[in-house]
C-alpha cells in the first residue's frame, strides 16, 4: 500500500502555471496557526476541528486533517492566512486551495455516507482579522471524480517510486565497501553509525583525518535503508568543498546502482538570471514552470544522479528554473547533499519537509566541530542604525510612528551605555514592543505595495523581522548586544545566540539518526551542551592509524605569540621556520592568528630569507584565488605559504605525500579576549561551569589541531609540526592535543 498525504497530493497533481515569488509579508507558521485557532474559535459548538481522513483509491492511501467541519450544516473549511490585498493571491494558489479542499470534501462525503456539501476556502486577514469566504455547493459524485482524477496523476507516479525503493534497497543490501579492506579505524567508525541507526540514536564521533570519514559514514547507512527503514540520508557539509567530496564518495558507491543523489546548491549560484524576479513575468524558467515541471521531473528521476551540473542541464533543457526543480526532486531523491542550513535554519527546506512528509531520515553532519559557529550565525540578526534611518527618511502614514518609536527606545538604551559596547542578559519590554509595532506596520505597508519592497527598505524589513522573531524566543542562550559611536548615538543593536542548543534539538528529535563526525570533535561534552545533542548519544573517539614517528611535534618554549609579545618574538618565529627550512627544503605553511599577524611575519621572513619561496593568503581572497594558493603545492616542491589559523586553508585541504611536508603554527588559535568574548564566558560560566574552556580553550585548540591534521593525510606521509608558543606545554592545553603525537621541546635555529 502506497501512502501519501493530502498536501502532497494535491501539490503533485494539482499546480499549474508560473512560479511566483514576489515577496509577500507571509505568516509565520505560529502566526498561521493562531490564525487556524481564531477562525476554529468563532464557529458554533457542532463545529469539529482537525478532522483526521484517510481513504484508499487503487492501492493508494490518503490521508490528512480537514480544517473544520460543521455536520449540521454539511460544511467543510480550509483555512488559509494571509496580509494584505485578497485580490493579490495567486490564482493557481487559490487553484491549489481548492482542490485541498475539495479532496477533504470527497473524504468527509466517502466516511459519512453524504450525498453532497458545502466546499469552503476561509481567508482569514491576519492584519485585520477579518475573514473572505469562497464557497462551492458540490455532489459526492462531482467530488470523489475530482479525487479520483488527483489519485490517477499520482498514482502512476507512486507506484514508479515503490518499484524505485525495492530496486534500491534491494542492491543496497549486498552493497560492498568500494576499496575492499577498510583503512585503520574506518571499521570501527562505520559499524557504529550502522548500530547507531539501527537503535535510532545519535553519534558522536571523532576519527583523524585522513582516514576515510565520507565513505565510513555514507557506506553503513547506504547498505542499513532497507533494514532500518530509512527513506532518505542527508549529508550535510559546512563548506562547498565538503559537498564535492560527498559526491564523490556517492559516486563510488552508487556506481551502477538505483541510487538518486541530488545535490542542493545556494540560489544565488544556482539562478540563471541573476537580479531577475521570480516570477512568469520576469524569468522565462519561471514562465510555465508548473506546466513543464511534470516532464523535468520525471527526465530528472530518470537520470538519477543529480549534482549541479547535471541537474542545470537537464533543468534548462526542459526550460525550467534548476534552483526550484532541484527543490521538488528532494522529494524523490535516496540521498541529499547539501550545506547545513538547509537542515538546522529556522525555515529550513529538509526539515520541513521531513516533518511534513513524515519521512526516517538519517543526517550526517560532516565536520561538524563547525556547527557551533555556524547555528550561532543562524540564529542572530543585526539591525544598523544607519538602515534604519534610510527607511525612516522616506516613511509615511503610521510606519513613521512605528519607526520613531523603535529610533526613541533604541536611543535610549545607547545613550545610558557606558562605552561603544553594551550587552544586556535581558530584552527590554519596551524596546521589544517597538520593534514588534514596527514590523506590524512595514509588514502592512509591504503587503499593500508590494512592489514598494526594494533596497534599502527590503534590507531593514528582513532584518527587524529576524529580531523580532529571536525577541520572541529571547532567553539564557541569547544576548542583546548595543553599538554605539564616540558620541553615544547608536550604531547596532544585534541578538546573538551564544548557545544554539535549543534550536537543534528539534532538528535532532526528527532525525531517526544523526551522525556528528569530525576530526576534532572533543571534548564531546562541549559539544552536547552547545549543539543540543540527545543525552543518549553515542560517542565514539577512533584511534588513530598514524604512528608517532610520522609526526615530529616540537613546542618553542621561548616563544610568546600574545598579541602584546608578537613583535619581540618575531625573529625568533622566522628563524624556527628558516632552520627548520634549511634541514628538510619541501612545502610548509605558517599559520597565524590574523592577517596583521601573518603580514609581519611575512615581510620580516621574506626581508630575512630572500632565497625560500613564500606566497600569502591575502582577505577576501576569490575562489580563483584560493585555487591558485592551494595549486602551489607541487609535488617536489618548495616553499612557505603563510596563512590565518582558522581559515579557508586551515582544514578541507588535502595535500599528501609530499605536496605539504610540515607545518608552523604561531597561535592558540584563542579568540580575542574582549568585551563581546567576555560576555559569552560569563555565560558559558553560568550555564556549564566552564566559561574560559568553552569561550576559548577549545574552539582555538580544535583549530589548532585541524591545521596541524593538513600534514600527515596517509599511513605513507612523514612531516613537522612547529608549535611556536610556550602555552603548548602547559597541562590543559597538552591535554587537547592528538594523543598520538609525541611532543619535544623545539630545536634551536642552527640545530
Amino acid at each position: 500500500m502506497l501512502h501519501v498525504s493530502v498536501k502532497t497530493l494535491c501539490a503533485f497533481a494539482a499546480k499549474a502555471g508560473d512560479l511566483d515569488f514576489r515577496f509577500a509579508p507571509a505568516p509565520t507558521a505560529q502566526e498561521g496557526q493562531a490564525g487556524h485557532t481564531l477562525v476554529q474559535s468563532r464557529r458554533g459548538p457542532g463545529y469539529e476541528r482537525e478532522v483526521s481522513l484517510s481513504a484508499e483509491v487503487d492501492g493508494l492511501h490518503v490521508r490528512g486533517r480537514a480544517d473544520g467541519y460543521d455536520a449540521g450544516r454539511r460544511r467543510v473549511e480550509e483555512i488559509k492566512t494571509f496580509r494584505g490585498d485578497f485580490a493579490r493571491i495567486k490564482a493557481n494558489h487559490r487553484a491549489l486551495h481548492w482542490a485541498q479542499a475539495r479532496t477533504y470534501g470527497a473524504l468527509l462525503c466517502a466516511r459519512d455516507g453524504l450525498d453532497g456539501l458545502t466546499v469552503a476556502l476561509v481567508y482569514l486577514d491576519l492584519g485585520t482579522g477579518e475573514e473572505t469566504v469562497l464557497e462551492q455547493q458540490a455532489t459526492r459524485t462531482e467530488l470523489q471524480a475530482g479525487f479520483e482524477a488527483l489519485c490517477r496523476a499520482y498514482a502512476g507516479w507512486a507506484a514508479q517510486e515503490a518499484q524505485h525503493r525495492e530496486r534500491r534497497n534491494a542492491q543496497l543490501a549486498g552493497l560492498h565497501f568500494p576499496h575492499g579492506d577498510f583503512r585503520a579505524g574506518q571499521h570501527k567508525l562505520s559499524r557504529d553509525v550502522y548500530r547507531a541507526a539501527a537503535a535510532r540514536r545519535c553519534l558522536l564521533a571523532q576519527a583523524p583525518t585522513g582516514i576515510g570519514k565520507t565513505l565510513a559514514t555514507l557506506y553503513p547507512l547506504l547498505r542499513g535503508m532497507a533494514a532500518h527503514g530509512t527513506d532518505k540520508v542527508f549529508f550535510l557539509t559546512a563548506k562547498t568543498p565538503g559537498r564535492r567530496i560527498a559526491l564523490d564518495g556517492l559516486d563510488l558507491l552508487a556506481r551502477d546502482r538505483p541510487l538518486r543523489v541530488l545535490e542542493l546548491a545556494a540560489r544565488e549560484s544556482a539562478c540563471e538570471r541573476p537580479g531577475a524576479p521570480c516570477t512568469g513575468e520576469g524569468c522565462p524558467l519561471a514562465r510555465g514552470f508548473y506546466d513543464r515541471l511534470p516532464a523535468a521531473r520525471d527526465a530528472a528521476a530518470q537520470r538519477g544522479w543529480l549534482d549541479r551540473p547535471a541537474l542545470r542541464e537537464l533543468a534548462l533543457a526542459h526550460e525550467v528554473c534548476p534552483y526550484y526543480l532541484a527543490q521538488e526532486m528532494v522529494r524523490w531523491s535516496d540521498v541529499v547533499v547539501a550545506d547545513y542550513h538547509y537542515w538546522f535554519d529556522a525555515s529550513a527546506l529538509l526539515h520541513a519537509l521531513t516533518r511534513d512528509e513524515e519521512w526516517k531520515v538519517a543526517v550526517l553532519v560532516d565536520e561538524a566541530h563547525n556547527l557551533v559557529d555556524r547555528a550561532r550565525a543562524m540564529y542572530s540578526a543585526t539591525l544598523g542604525r544607519e538602515s534604519l534611518e534610510a527607511v525612516a527618511a522616506d516613511a509615511a502614514g503610521p510606519v513613521r510612528p512605528a519607526l520613531a518609536a523603535l529610533r526613541r527606545e533604541w536611543r535610549q538604551l545607547a545613550q545610558a551605555q557606558p562605552g561603544p559596547y553594551a550587552a544586556l542578559p535581558l530584552l527590554p519590554e519596551r524596546l521589544s514592543r517597538a520593534m514588534a509595532e514596527a514590523a506590524s506596520a512595514l509588514a502592512e505597508h509591504v503587503a499593500q505595495q508590494p512592489e514598494a519592497l526594494a533596497g534599502a527598505l527590503q534590507d531593514f524589513f528582513f532584518a527587524l523581522l529576524a529580531l523580532v522573531r529571536l525577541a520572541e524566543a529571547f532567553g539564557p542562550h541569547s544576548v542583546l548586544e548595543l553599538g554605539a559611536d564616540p558620541a553615544g548615538r547608536p550604531q547596532t543593536l544585534a541578538i546573538r545566540n551564544v548557545v544554539p542548543a535549543g534550536f537543534l534539538r528539534p532538528r535532532f528529535q526528527a532525525a531517526m539518526t544523526t551522525v556528528c563526525f569530525s576530526g576534532t570533535l572533543a571534548p564531546f561534552g562541549y559539544y552536547r551542551d552547545l549543539l543540543g545533542v540527545p543525552r543518549d548519544a553515542v560517542e565514539l573517539d577512533v584511534a588513530s592509524p598514524f604512528k608517532a614517528e610520522q609526526l615530529q611535534v616540537e613546542i618553542a618554549l621561548d616563544v610568546s605569540t600574545r598579541l602584546r609579545d608578537r613583535p619581540r618574538s618575531l625573529a625568533r618565529v622566522t628563524a624556527v621556520m628558516a632552520a627548520q627550512y634549511a634541514r628538510a627544503p619541501g612545502n610548509y605553511i605558517a599559520f597565524f592568528s590574523s592577517f596583521a599577524h601573518l603580514q609581519m611575519a611575512f615581510d620580516d621572513f621574506a626581508a630575512r630569507h630572500p632565497q625560500v619561496p613564500v606566497w600569502r593568503q591575502s582577505a577576501a581572497m576569490s575562489e580563483a584565488e584560493r585555487t591558485a594558493f592551494v595549486a602551489r603545492f607541487r609535488a617536489g616542491g618548495r616553499g612557505i605559504a603563510f596563512a590565518v589559523l582558522g581559515g579557508a586553508f586551515a582544514e578541507g585541504v588535502d595535500l599528501p605525500g609530499d605536496r605539504l611536508i610540515g607545518a608552523f603554527i604561531a597561535s592558540l588559535g584563542l579568540p580575542q579576549h574582549d568585551e563581546a568574548h567576555e560576555v559569552v564566558r560569563e555565560r558559558m560560566e553560568a550555564m556549564f561551569g566552564q566559561g574560559y574552556d568553552y569561550t576559548y580553550l577549545y574552539p582555538g585548540l580544535r583549530k589548532v589541531v585541524q591545521a596541524a591534521g593538513r600534514v600527515v593525510r596517509t599511513e605513507q606521509d612523514r612531516g613537522t609540526v612547529h608549535l611556536l608558543d610556550d602555552r603548548f606545554a602547559t597541562p590543559q592545553v597538552r591535554r587537547l592535543l592528538p594523543a598520538w603525537w609525541a611532543v619535544g621541546a623545539a630545536k634551536g635555529p642552527e640545530g
